[in-house]
């Protein structure tokens, strides 16, 4: 008995040695200083390490790398180190032992380290860490998701088995740190009601009193992104901390977030204000290629004319250290900009001659739209990119990499269909979505009517290609059964094929899916029917019906494009006076916060809404502020009065008696341009212009306006009216129909507020076999300017 006593207190007391021992070597470890220092005391101490050491001795490493600025930091040679490549043999070996939190850290260490994610330390601990998902606090399942997300896990189980958690534990997270990493880490792989809940707990736990919530804000955003939804409410918030936070606005926060907004189809003009003051003011501090190229990027597309033409010549200047994706992102940003700078555009053509071969087939797809658009001339270029792309093209294997192969393919010069595109486009057609069939389609009706003009013996392939197309889009749309799906296909979805071949069927499908139009999916909705042009009475019934029943859930930005569509169509829907009372009364309410970020589209649609209250709602004293706008707008471009125009001004002047008794292309008060004016007194006798002294110019390639203003309207004799005589083309209709469209009928209702009476002129009229001689035509226009009203 008294030898075990003796065993027990020997064992105790080198137990509490090797403890105080083992603090003071944790200790050691925390203060380090340097990373040299962290080595060399796990070179001495490496018998003694346990795992905690290990894996503070990790983190310490990680945490002294951080506290550097990045162009400073010593990765490379940590990595690389002796005594680094012992501590991940010691982790591996003791993280069966390691604390749950311990782990966590350990890979998000290594992995800051640039660890590569299939080194087998970190397999060890993710495989570990994925043993204990259910008892890691919330903290560390947060870490690990963003781990995971970090090595492109995305749709890994684990990842499966955390949003299983999250559903569980979401009501218990108060942290919207935590939330924010949770829920971009599995933004791939939750159902459309759990992105729903996460949304709600987002705005409910972000604040937007501090800058600490700025990085919050970013993930958000990010997540936003991630599922592709463009939830305004959730967004403006995150845009209010962005807007709080310009310290933390650098060029690479400003980037990123343009970034998220452009793909989100957000804008927000106080942050473009804010971004291009902070840009304009630092544009002196970026004198890399790297820096400078994101700068011409954000700073380009909003930049007045003296910032423009700066950024312009830097980037002439710089155009040979350009990199291949830096020369990507300036041709983008010179699309958007519509710049025509033929000086720059050399440049990077010259540099692009380089970098051909460095693109993978997406970026050469957008490089080539981007040189399209911007009417690069370099046949040399166009050859290379030709050869290229059907290198791609011969060797792709995924739907929607071939069919947009094929759409810039027919976007080159003199290009024309090959047999390679045709076996490729046939092998592909069953496993295509509308978009990618359209691109085909697209290509293809280009390509025919190319042969056709050259006489080439190709069209015959292209029919019959065409024909396979039109049978897999109307297969598609009959076995569509979710709507959101499809309005999500249609997006990118228009051009002749579309408007000919499958317009009808794709409204009729939406027919079909009616029950799924819901407040979330109305304003995607609005936009496919503006865009087809098709008046569907069902459908904008619906789409009333839902808006008055959630008024409320809607967004202003939306709440405008709904009005829109019931404006363009022309559509009254049942109860429309409750239905266009509450859509008006939710617009106006919030009309502050959104009505500025409808960028330059604004003020044409201020000076509409001005004119219309100006002549429907005089008893309100609104002002009439547009008149300089409109002057600029009118003045400062050029009409050309068209073939049309001037043969039926010469018929008008044959009818009245002499091209004194008429005018064209007149403009009213208000800013109406009507296409042909005459007067008739209280006899239907014209009144001729050059008794007013009016001095015309001659008719032959007219590049005027006639303004009623300049003569400052005067007074007519009594019983004389003016009248007002307009061509309507076939976009003043709906399709397929004799429907008047808003925009034309609006126009007429004012008119004769004005004083004027209307005569519409319809396409479908003046083109018909009863009016196709000359003599008939008169008759036709005598009828109209004689008859009695």
């Amino acid at each position: 008995m008294l030898c075990l006593r003796k065993v027990y207190l020997f064992a105790l007391r080198r137990y509490q040695a090797r403890t105080l021992s083992s603090d003071l070597l944790l200790s050691q470890i925390n203060n380090c200083t340097h990373e040299d220092e962290v080595f060399s005391l796990v070179g001495r101490n490496k018998a003694r390490l346990s795992e905690k050491h290990v894996g503070i001795a990790l983190n310490v490493l990680w945490q002294l790398q951080k506290k550097r600025p990045l162009l400073l930091r010593t990765s490379d040679y940590v990595r690389n180190h002796s005594q680094f490549l012992a501590l991940c043999v010691l982790a591996e070996n003791k993280v069966e032992h390691m604390e749950n939190e311990l782990i966590v850290d350990t890979l998000y260490s290594i992995q800051r380290l640039n660890v590569e994610d299939h080194d087998s330390l970190a397999g060890v601990l993710v495989t570990e860490a994925w043993k204990r998902l259910e008892r890691l606090s919330l903290p560390a399942l947060s870490k690990f998701a963003l781990c995971l997300y970090k090595q492109r896990r995305q749709f890994s189980p684990v990842i499966g088995k955390i949003a299983h958690i999250v559903d569980m534990k979401l009501d218990s997270i108060e942290d919207i740190r935590i939330l924010s990493v949770l829920m971009i880490s599995i933004s791939d792989v939750i159902s459309q009601s759990f992105r729903d809940r996460l949304l709600k707990k987002a705005e409910q736990l972000l604040g937007e009193e501090d800058e600490v919530y700025f990085n919050y804000a970013k993930r958000i955003t990010q997540f936003l992104q991630n599922v592709k939804l463009t939830y305004y409410p959730l967004l403006e918030k995150c845009n209010k901390i962005f807007l709080k936070s310009a310290s933390q606005l650098d060029l690479h926060n400003i980037s990123i977030i343009f970034g998220l907004y452009e793909q989100l189809g957000f804008d927000s003009a106080e942050f473009r204000l804010v971004a291009k003051q902070l840009l304009s003011e630092s544009i002196d501090d970026y004198h890399d290629p790297e820096t400078f190229s994101k700068l011409f990027f954000i700073l380009g597309p909003m930049a007045g004319s003296k910032v423009r033409e700066r950024l312009l010549v830097t980037a002439a200047h710089m155009a040979e250290g350009f990199s291949s994706h830096q020369v990507l992102g300036i041709l983008k940003t010179m699309q958007k900009m519509k710049c025509r700078n033929s000086h720059l555009l050399k440049k990077m053509v010259s540099v692009l001659h380089k970098h051909l071969d460095s693109y993978h087939v997406l970026q050469l797809i957008k490089l080539t739209q981007y040189l399209m658009l911007l009417r690069c001339r370099d046949q040399e270029l166009f050859a290379k990119l030709k050869t290229s792309l059907f290198g791609f093209l011969k060797s792709s294997v995924i739907p929607a990499d071939t069919a947009a192969i094929i759409r810039v393919l027919a976007m080159l010069p003199s290009s024309q269909v090959e047999e390679i595109i045709v076996n490729k486009a046939t092998a592909i057609l069953p496993q295509c979505n509308l978009q990618h069939l359209n691109y085909i389609a697209t290509a293809l009706i280009k390509w025919n009517h190319y042969d056709q003009l050259h006489w080439q013996n190709t069209s015959e392939l292209c029919v019959k290609l065409l024909q396979k197309i039109n049978d897999c889009g109307f297969q598609r749309l009959r076995k569509a059964g979710n709507l959101n799906l499809l309005l999500e296909e249609l997006t990118h979805v228009n051009g002749e094929w579309f408007q000919e071949v499958i317009r009808e069927q794709t409204v009729a499908t939406c027919q079909h899916l009616i029950d799924q139009v819901t407040w979330a999916n109305l304003l995607q909705l609005s936009f496919f029917l503006i865009k087809t042009n098709h008046r569907c009475p069902s459908l904008l019934d619906r789409i009333a019906s839902v808006t008055v029943e959630n008024t409320d859930k809607i967004h202003p930005f939306e709440m405008y494009f709904i009005l829109c569509l019931f404006s363009v169509l022309n559509y009254d829907p049942p109860g429309n006076e409750e239905f266009f009372e509450s859509c008006i009364q939710h617009l106006t309410s919030n009309l502050t916060n959104w009505m500025l970020n409808l960028k330059q589209r604004v003020r044409s649609r201020l000076m509409k809404l001005n004119r219309a209250v100006c002549l429907e709602c005089p008893e309100f004293h609104i002002p009439w502020f547009h008149e300089h706008y409109c002057h600029h707008i009118f003045y400062t471009g050029r009409s050309r009065i068209n073939p049309l125009r001037q043969h039926i001004h010469k018929m008008l002047a044959e009818i009245l008696g002499g091209s004194h008794y008429t005018r064209v292309s007149v403009l009213t008060p208000y800013y109406y341009e009507i296409d042909f004016e005459c007067i008739l007194d209280k006899n239907k006798k014209p009144l001729s212009y050059m008794a007013q002294n009016i001095l015309l110019g001659a008719l032959e390639g007219i590049h005027w306006r006639c303004d009623i203003k300049v003569e400052e309207r005067k007074a007519l004799p009594p019983g004389a009216q003016r009248i007002a005589l307009e061509l309507l083309d076939s976009k003043a209709f709906i399709k397929g129909s004799h429907h008047l469209k808003g925009e034309a009928a609006v126009k007429k209702r004012h008119l004769e507020m004005l004083g004027y009476r209307v005569i519409q002129i319809p396409h479908f009229e003046w083109n018909s076999m009863v009016l196709s001689t000359k003599g008939e035509q008169l008759e036709y226009l005598r009828r109209c300017l004689y008859e009695t009203q």
